[in-house]
């Protein structure tokens, strides 16, 4: 009889032992989604946490460097500076103007250091002018 409530409580601390590294890791992955202006409200309330931040790259403003990558993003009239320095090569849509969303942490001056970079560039998706959405696709039309 010993011998079955050693092994429950064996059981018991493997068990708690697995819930409270889950717990701890879900804590650590949660990424907020944020716009620039409610980055500019939380104040140094964002320093430390993760988040993800969208916007339209600043045209000119891609700059890279090393390993680095700096650029602008912009929504409405609101901008944030951004240095990205992850593993993964850019997506081949991050350019001028196109809507990017950046994955990382704000550092104490102010710029964000993405880990993660997304892109898309809304004007390769758009339907051509003159030809109605879902319209097949001629020679003509080419």
């Amino acid at each position: 009889m010993k011998a079955h409530w050693k092994f429950g409580a064996l059981v018991v601390v493997i068990v708690g032992t697995l819930v409270w590294l889950a717990a701890g890791g879900f804590s650590e992955t949660k990424t907020y989604y944020k716009t620039i202006a409610e980055l500019d409200q939380m104040g140094a309330g964002a320093l430390g946490k993760r988040l993800r931040v969208a916007g339209d790259v600043e045209t000119g403003s891609i700059e890279r460097t090393g390993g680095r990558v700096h650029f602008v993003l912009r929504q409405e009239h609101r901008k944030l500076r951004v240095v990205y320095q992850g593993t993964a090569p850019l997506p081949d849509t991050f350019r001028d103007g196109a809507q990017a969303v950046a994955d990382g942490q704000l550092a104490r001056d102010g710029v964000f250091l993405a880990s993660k970079v997304q892109a898309k560039c809304a004007s390769k998706y758009e339907a051509q002018p003159g030809r109605p959405p879902g319209a097949p696709v001629t020679k003509a039309g080419l």
